[in-house]
């Protein structure tokens, strides 16, 4: 548990952050009423700026080896970062303070940035805009300028200059803030209630499975104090008819809706159906990484290239080949992903304890193996330019969405893993009749949801020896 020391820093940063907000919207409001611009002079004094954290480390304290892949300092010097609602990242920011405090001995100074906030993150219901527009409000109040919004740091490619301090986080107040309104839109959903754990799927059907488990957990009582969904919905134990009020909400509105099993301490679960393709996978990541959760999981159908496989089998991937080809850019497809240690453990003991097989009978009808994200929804008919690749990767299953994950939670440094659930074997002639697949969805999906469940248990508690040292670089800011 944090300290009350960083606990307080962090309280100081929210007040600040709060100033400005104020500050920002008066001003806003002051001008759609009367025309009065900012104040020049208060804007270049910070009174619209983002708080920022400043470390400073002189270099001579040495904690020694240190268990942990993350909160460590290689090189003397300044470290800062610039921070939007702190209060969202309470628990977060007070736990990354306390270790370097703790083990490095580092200055800590509270102040103001010099990036300010983009007036749209501050719009409430207050101002009304009806007879202004955005393109006039720019040229007046900051905005956001997309030259200063980027993943540099994630992709190794920020320089460090020599008056400049170095980051402490992956991630940048406007980075964030930017993130925010994203989720907010693809989700449906309040960022605030995204949760530590993250489940990923590609069919509607595990929504409503997961919906309907979580209904069921509220009214048993225990971790979980409430289910968020798309379209605004909340439902807290003791609220009536439950599945009434999901079947009403507007989550269709939304391209990736989420529900999210929310626990006091944010270690309940997320799930976000991603719809089908690489694309949407790579853009809800963009956005999800920057609440820092602890993992995230695809739990979802692949096509079997196996003949020994049959529907309804199960693949954890080992390994991923890929051909999505929406991170060639910035993630080179000869990189290697590797598997994360912890989330096959943790997957593996999932479904043997959700099957009630042992290890040994789950390898009659789990295969682990490569699994094949491909970009094409209809790679089947261009198979004679992709059998050699198959052959030589050795993989055993395909899919439109889990390489691209993985690849994403590597470049984040987010704990990631993928359990599929063979739906067809294209290549083997074998397809889903309309009657098997109705029985194949109601066998197979609550088995697949709660092994997920399970491993999400499990994971809770491998604490910080989830984050390998294989998602860190060398030249990493010492923010998890």
């Amino acid at each position: 548990m944090p300290t009350n020391r960083s606990l307080k820093i962090v309280d100081e940063l929210e007040a600040l952050y709060r100033a400005s907000v104020a500050r920002l919207r008066e001003a806003l409001g002051r001008y759609i009423e009367t025309g009065e611009r900012p104040d020049p002079a208060a804007r270049a004094a910070g009174a619209f700026a983002y708080p920022q954290i400043k470390l400073h480390y002189d270099g001579e304290h040495n904690p020694g080896p240190l268990g942990r892949a993350y909160g460590r300092l290689n090189t003397a010097g300044d470290y800062a970062i610039s921070v939007t609602q702190p209060g969202m990242f309470r628990e977060y920011l007070a736990t990354q303070l306390d270790m370097l405090i703790d083990d490095f001995g580092v200055w800590v100074d509270i102040g103001t940035s010099a990036d300010e906030i983009p007036y749209p993150y501050v719009l409430d219901s207050s101002l009304d805009l009806a007879d202004v527009r955005a393109v006039e409000l720019a040229r007046i109040f900051p905005s956001t300028e997309l030259e200063r919004i980027g993943d540099e740091l994630a992709d190794g490619t920020w320089t460090h200059g020599e008056d400049t301090p170095r980051p402490l986080a992956l991630f940048d107040a406007a980075r964030v803030d930017f993130s925010l309104a994203r989720l907010r839109h693809y989700t449906g959903t309040p960022p605030a209630h995204i949760q530590k754990y993250i489940l990923f799927t590609n069919y509607n059907r595990y929504v409503d499975e997961f919906v309907a488990w979580g209904a069921k957990q509220l009214k048993e009582g225990g971790r979980y104090t409430m289910l968020s969904g798309a379209g605004g919905l909340e439902i807290r134990a003791g609220d009536p008819d439950p599945e009434a009020a999901i079947t009403d909400t507007a989550w269709k509105k939304h391209q990736m809706p989420a529900y999210h099993l929310v626990a006091e301490d944010g270690s309940g679960i997320t799930l976000v159906n991603i719809g089908v393709g690489p694309s949407n996978a790579k853009t809800i990541t963009d956005h999800l990484a920057v609440m820092r959760p602890e993992a995230w999981l695809m739990i979802g159908h692949c096509g079997g290239l196996r003949p020994s496989q049959r529907i309804g089998d199960y693949v954890l991937a080992h390994a991923y080949l890929r051909d999505d080809h929406v991170l060639d850019d910035v993630l080179p497809p000869e990189i290697p992903v590797p598997a994360i240690a912890e989330i096959q453990q943790a997957l593996s003991k999932g479904a043997e304890q959700i099957s009630g097989q042992t290890r040994e009978e789950l390898k009659a009808r789990m295969r682990t193996g490569t699994v094949v994200t491909t970009d094409d929804r209809n790679w089947e008919l261009r198979y004679t330019s992709s059998a050699l690749r198959f052959s030589q990767s050795r993989a055993v299953a395909i899919d439109m969405e889990s390489a691209t994950l993985a690849a994403q939670g590597f470049r984040f440094r987010v704990p990631y893993g993928t359990l599929l659930c063979v739906s067809d074997k294209p290549i083997h002639g074998e397809i889903k009749l309309p009657g098997q697949a109705n029985r194949f969805y109601e066998r197979a999906i609550a088995e697949h949801l709660q092994i997920g469940i399970a491993a999400i248990d499990e994971l809770r508690l491998a604490g910080e020896q989830l984050h390998s040292r294989k998602l860190r670089a060398f030249n990493e800011p010492p923010f998890r």
